[in-house]
């Protein structure tokens, strides 16, 4: 490949149409294509709220404090470093100097390899705009980046002799100067620039340094690599005095002395930082399995994840806890949870987010709030189990409530409770999917060590998570986001499952955001730059794959060469996003207009007032599986079928050889307790589990039956005898509402109770022989009469037996909680195409040169009137002439209009229809076809010919 394509391909182009170099941002932004455009959109979707009216808007509100900071915290460490040294450099600076700060005097292959393609990034996001003869990095980067005493810098570098000395006397800059054996100047300007020069000179500095006492070089090394400040005395040592007579430190406060970045710059080689990070650091496998080991083992925990689900569901929808005054749990009732799950704390706080982000779990609304399953949940148990899965998994993955920080506090010193408020962090989903990307471009089977992804994950996101307290938010996340996967199943062993691939997906359906030259991601992930084909404008190169060194100039394309640290690379089969081709800022097209409306003719003005369109998307070749249906297809196989039956054993237990279907799981729960869980679940039978049985209105008969239809084995004696025994003595008492009266056909039986000293809070009489009355209501008496070893049952009004078993509780319908974005959405493609052909629609617009009216005889205050001021003036007559006059003639006319609201814009439309005091017209501002009432538009003016 020749030194001129290389330097094309490794460079954003700053196409100018051969007009001369741009002079603001807006004029940079101006020459883009509408790809390139799309693509600045797609890296900082807050430009698009709302769509700027025109590129001027635009460039303005890429340049706010806002949006520069939120560009700058999503670029990576590299691209950063860049954007850094371009702060620290002269403004403009030539692309040599850029990559001298870079790579330094003696060069450094892979800083200059990957350089081009930070820089690519930086111009995309605009961030830096410019030839590369000019690069400018916008005010408000530089602002943030430039190296003050309140905030330093990264670089470690200090003021420049410039600013250092803006404050000393010109009698101190002369002195400095015949100490360094320099002529003295006439003024300070020239006397500060010849100690630049002298600064800047590498074989003058060199003969100055080699004068230096060893102790004052060793003054520079503690300096040289930053912090650039040190504190001095009244009486400095000799070693800082001799520094400081030659200006090689000077004076930052009456105390402090900083080395001048010039100086520091020369004693690094030229090193605008001390160790530059072209190439991210690799996620290498640190352990393989057996793909079919990694898959069968998630699938083990995904279903102990479903387990886990449904018996928290289950025991809280016979009655949860209460709800916080503040919102939340208590600390109390999730320790009970977590004896409930035999988890520990954090874990029973990751299932209850999940089940409440889910919308299977919910606040009841009551006057007694409590916490229950929501009718969605009987809807997700009717789901088979690998759709229940899925559906717990795709919420995990774009929830953005974070279990971990609860026990936490917030901003306010405030304990931050499970399924309170203050839980949402927005980074969450995308820190989530990165680190499952990550896992997905290993081979399969393959486990890297957790520090390897973080360690990804920081230089991704340097800026990320530097606010929250103990730690970065975003390695905590990470970390966490490790050990939820592995719990619900998405990974085995370390490793990503196949189901756990088929759920992520091969690319999400936004582009990326910026991440900066070198990352090595799976395409389209966001913060990832979306991927372009050759001969794409906007698409940065990826270090690691030098090219071949050549000057820069001012290239037309880049490409994306694969990186040598290849295991990030996302899997084969992955498709690729739509590829739009470049489109010429000024290429005509027709206009939109209703088939009933003729459409107008072209303008007699050089200026094409036709806004270019957004070439649509090519069609991807087949349809997109859904990822979530082709999870549940790679899972199912792998999970246990439900089976039908129990084995009885002699020892009142019945063994479930795996997962029971639902009808029997939901019987024996009520007929026996539950053991012990595992790869079979051990049940065991006992008076109270039976007479629960018999409380839920079945009788001995029917128990006999279950068992005998259920048992692969013969019913054991010994149960048998238990559930007769029990059901003889079931009933036998009756409980019904006097208060409470208990009675019996056996009156030896009331007397036995009578005569029970365990009866005495009971407060019993006897009413008749076999009639007792209690001053204790039902519930109590029930409850009294069994702990004395008696099976009462209650009965109604009419004296049948009450089923007392409990409704399961449910409350009302809800919808789960909506995820808290960190910023405004990924748009797609469509509304990246409207935007693009609003923004230039709108340029156009503005930027037309029109034909000012004549200036009739009011004054011009009182012709524009307040508020309205630019607004073109015309009479009602005036204005309906020229209006009719457009239309017969099919061109256009710049018009002032008031809508409903009172709101003054200015408009260039093209009549097509004035009938009934409206204008039908194209209106070139908007792009489309509209209709304006006449009385509401202020003038009309013709547009210049020139």
């Amino acid at each position: 490949m020749a030194t001129g394509d290389t330097e094309r391909e490794a460079h954003v182009s700053e196409d100018h149409g051969g007009t001369a170099a741009p002079r603001t941002l807006a004029e940079a932004l101006r020459a883009r294509g509408d790809e390139g455009l799309a693509a600045l959109l797609r890296a900082r979707p807050d430009l698009l709220a709302p769509v700027p009216g025109d590129l001027t808007q635009l460039a303005t509100r890429a340049g706010t404090r806002a949006s520069v900071v939120r560009a700058l915290e999503r670029l990576d460490r590299f691209t950063l470093q860049t954007a850094e040294a371009l702060a620290v450099a002269p403004d403009p600076v030539p692309y040599p100097v850029l990559r001298a700060l870079m790579a330094g005097e003696g060069g450094d292959p892979p800083v200059e390899a990957a350089l081009p393609g930070a820089v690519a990034v930086l111009r995309e996001q605009a961030l830096v705009w410019g030839g590369d003869d000019r690069l400018r990095l916008v005010r408000t980067a530089r602002e943030l980046l430039a190296p003050s005493p309140q905030h330093p810098s990264p670089t470690g570098l200090g003021p420049t002799v410039a600013e250092a000395t803006a404050g000393m006397s010109p009698g101190r800059l002369q002195e400095i100067l015949r100490t360094v054996d320099l002529p003295s100047t006439h003024d300070p300007v020239s006397a500060v620039a010849a100690l630049t020069a002298l600064f800047t000179d590498r074989a003058r500095m060199d003969a100055l340094l080699d004068q230096a006492p060893a102790d004052a070089l060793g003054v520079l090394d503690r300096l040289v690599w930053g912090p650039p400040y040190g504190e001095v005395t009244a009486n400095p040592t000799p070693p800082v005095r001799w520094l400081r007579d030659r200006g090689l430190l000077l004076p930052a406060t009456a105390r402090t002395v900083a080395l001048p970045r010039e100086v520091a710059l020369h004693l690094r080689g030229g090193r605008a930082h001390r160790t530059p990070e072209p190439v991210p650091p690799p996620v290498a496998p640190a352990r393989e399995y057996r793909p079919q080991v990694v898959d069968s083992t998630a699938a083990g925990q995904a279903y102990t994840a479903l387990a886990t689900a449904e018996e928290l569901l289950k025991k809280w929808g016979e009655g949860g806890p209460s709800v916080l005054r503040a919102g939340g749990l208590s600390v109390r009732d999730l320790k009970r949870a977590a004896v409930l799950l035999d988890v520990a704390e954090p874990v029973a706080a990751f299932w209850l987010e999940l089940l409440y982000a889910a919308g299977l779990l919910a606040s009841d609304g009551q006057a007694d709030e409590r916490y229950a399953p929501t009718p969605a949940y009987d809807e997700w148990l009717e789901l088979p189990a690998a759709r229940r899965w899925a559906r717990l998994a795709a919420t995990w993955l774009t929830a953005t409530r974070t279990p971990g920080l609860v026990g936490g506090q917030d901003a306010k010193g405030r304990t931050l409770s499970v399924l309170g408020p203050d839980l949402d962090r927005g980074a969450a989903p995308e820190v989530r999917r990165r680190v499952l990307e990550l896992l997905a471009a290993l081979p399969p089977g393959a486990a890297p060590e957790p520090e390897a992804v973080l360690a990804r994950l920081r230089w991704e996101r340097p800026l990320r998570g530097a606010g929250e307290v103990g730690a970065e938010l975003r390695a905590r996340l990470a970390g966490w986001a490790l050990d939820e996967a592995e719990r619900l199943g998405v990974t085995g062993r370390g490793a990503l499952s196949a189901h756990g691939r088929a759920l992520l997906g091969a690319a999400p359906e936004h582009g990326g955001t910026g991440v900066g030259a070198g990352t090595a991601e799976a395409p389209g992930k966001p913060g990832a730059p979306a991927p372009a084909a050759a001969g794409t404008p906007g698409a940065p190169a990826t270090p690691g794959a030098p090219p071949t060194p050549s000057t820069p100039g001012i290239p037309s394309t880049v490409t994306t060469p694969t990186a040598p640290t290849a295991p990030e690379t996302p899997p084969a089969d992955a498709p690729e996003p739509p590829r739009t081709p470049d489109t010429h800022p000024h290429a005509p097209h027709a206009l939109p207009t209703p088939q009933a409306l003729p459409t107008p003719h072209a303008l007699p003005t050089p200026h094409a007032l036709t806004a270019p369109q957004v070439q649509p998307p090519a069609p991807p070749t087949g349809p997109r599986p859904d990822p979530e249906e082709a999870a549940v297809a790679l899972l199912a196989p792998l999970l246990p079928e439900p089976v039908d039956h129990v084995l009885l054993q002699a020892d009142l237990t019945a063994v479930a050889p795996g997962p029971l279907r639902r009808p029997l799981a939901d019987a024996l729960a009520v007929l026996a307790d539950v053991e012990s869980k595992g790869g079979a679940t051990v049940y065991r039978f006992t008076p109270g589990s039976v007479r629960r049985a018999l409380d839920a209105g079945q009788s001995a008969a029917d128990l006999h039956a279950f068992l005998a239809a259920h048992s692969r084995t013969p019913v054991p004696q010994p149960l048998s005898y238990l559930v007769d025994d029990v059901a003889r003595r079931h009933g036998h008492l009756r409980v019904g509402a006097a208060s409470s009266y208990v009675r019996c056909d056996d009156d030896t039986v009331l007397g036995e109770i009578l005569a029970d000293k365990r009866s005495a809070s009971l407060r019993l009489r006897r009413l008749a022989p076999t009639v007792l009355a209690a001053q204790a209501d039902p519930t109590a008496l029930l409850a009294g009469l069994r702990s004395m070893g008696f099976a009462p049952a209650a009965e109604g009004d009419e004296g049948d037996v009450l089923i007392t078993r409990a409704p399961a509780r449910r409350t009302p319908p809800r919808t789960p909680p909506a995820p808290v974005p960190e910023g405004p959405p990924l748009p797609d493609t469509t509304l990246l195409g409207a935007a693009v052909r609003a923004i230039r629609a709108g340029d156009l617009a503005a930027t037309v040169t029109r034909r000012e009216p004549a200036e009739p005889a009011e004054p011009a205050a009182a012709r524009q009137g307040p508020g309205r001021a630019g607004l073109p003036r015309t009479s009602a007559a005036e204005t309906l002439a020229t209006v009719q006059a457009a239309a017969l003639t099919n061109s256009a006319v710049w018009i002032g209009y008031v809508n409903a609201d009172g709101a003054a814009s200015q408009r260039v439309i093209a009549p097509v229809r004035v009938e009934g005091g409206f204008v039908t017209a194209y209106d070139h501002t908007a792009d489309e076809v509209r209709t304006y009432a006449l009385h509401r538009i202020t003038g009309v003016a013709e547009l210049a010919d020139e």
